[in-house]
């Protein structure tokens, strides 16, 4: 517990060194975690802990027999802690790319499969990039969707390659390019979903409706809800590989992009279920807050998309 009357006072740089250090503690669940994560010995970590607990006048956390734990103290320094350093990253981001020539970190975040698509260019697009702000930091992560909408909302990414079920008031879309995306079903390793054995013919909604299905779990714009209104939606999994995984277990259908499915329908393992009837298009974009600060990084990265993309015939779809 702290002491009566104890004033903190100023923060420095070491202090906010330990701050970083416990953070990282908290986040891997105790100090033989954090070893690997800080590359430091956990005598190093014991010390760093004691100092700030000692700096603040609390008790951060309970170490032992049982495990490591916050104190009610220490749950509240470490919320403070994130939004600290959140705070300092910003401004530091903020300051760096109100020069001529940018630097700080450039947050970037992509779904799925969008890193190695190469209907995505990021290859092209980083390399590009680069050649104009080489000072800036990129650090790119693959995310869910909704998820990546609400960091780009909240500043927490600066720019997010996305395939986008609708359109946000909040955001600005750079369209990349659309896919069509049909009904499938998996035929492996003697695993066949009961709707493959039926003749196209005899494939009627009826039957399709009532077979299982995966799906994304995110809010479809109205072409998809149409269809999934009347579908029995029985798992949810966003990432393709483990709807894949799903697909090919032979007890569900699901929808995906043409060009996600293509290597498994190759050999055999997805076929289209009733194509003429089950499809819809999904369109790919890049997305940025609309009234984000000045950012220097941020605007020169956009502009590189929009510059790779510029000869693309591509149309949203909607």
């Amino acid at each position: 517990m702290a002491t009566k009357n104890f004033s903190l006072g100023q923060l420095g740089d070491y202090e906010i060194k330990q701050l970083k250090i416990f953070k990282t503690v908290v986040e891997c669940g105790g100090f033989a975690a954090a070893e690997t994560q800080l590359n430091i010995s956990r005598p190093t970590i014991s010390i760093h802990i004691a100092n700030l607990e000692s700096r603040l006048n609390l008790t951060l956390c309970k170490r032992g027999r049982g495990g490591f734990a916050l104190t009610e103290e220490g749950a509240v320094v470490f919320e403070q802690t994130e939004k600290l350093l959140d705070m300092l990253e910003g401004f530091r981001n903020t300051v760096n790319n109100l020069s001529n020539q940018p630097s700080g970190q450039l947050k970037v975040g992509l779904s799925d499969t969008f890193s190695i698509d190469p209907r995505c260019q990021l290859p092209l697009i980083i390399n590009a990039f680069n050649q104009v702000a080489e000072d800036v930091e990129l650090c790119m992560s693959v995310e869910q969707m909704a998820s990546m909408e609400c960091q780009v909302l909240n500043d927490e990414l600066d720019v997010a390659f996305i395939p986008y079920h609708r359109k946000l008031e909040g955001l600005n879309y750079i369209h990349l390019f659309t896919d069509e995306c049909y009904l499938y079903g998996g035929s492996v390793d003697g695993l066949v979903n009961p709707l493959l054995n039926y003749p196209e013919q005899l494939l009627t909604d009826e039957l399709i409706n009532q077979a299982p299905l995966v799906h994304a779990g995110l809010k479809p714009h109205e072409e998809i809800y149409h269809q999934l209104s009347e579908m029995h939606l029985a798992g949810i999994s966003y990432h393709y590989e483990s709807r894949i995984a799903m697909l090919l277990s032979g007890r569900y259908i699901g929808f995906l992009p043409q060009n996600v499915a293509q290597p498994y329908v190759e050999k055999g393992q997805l076929k289209m279920i009733a194509p003429q009837r089950k499809h819809f298009s999904l369109g790919a974009a890049a997305i940025s807050k609309k009234t984000a600060q000045k950012n220097r990084a941020r605007d020169l990265f956009l502009n590189t998309v929009k510059q790779q993309f510029s000869l693309m015939e591509s149309h949203a779809p909607y």
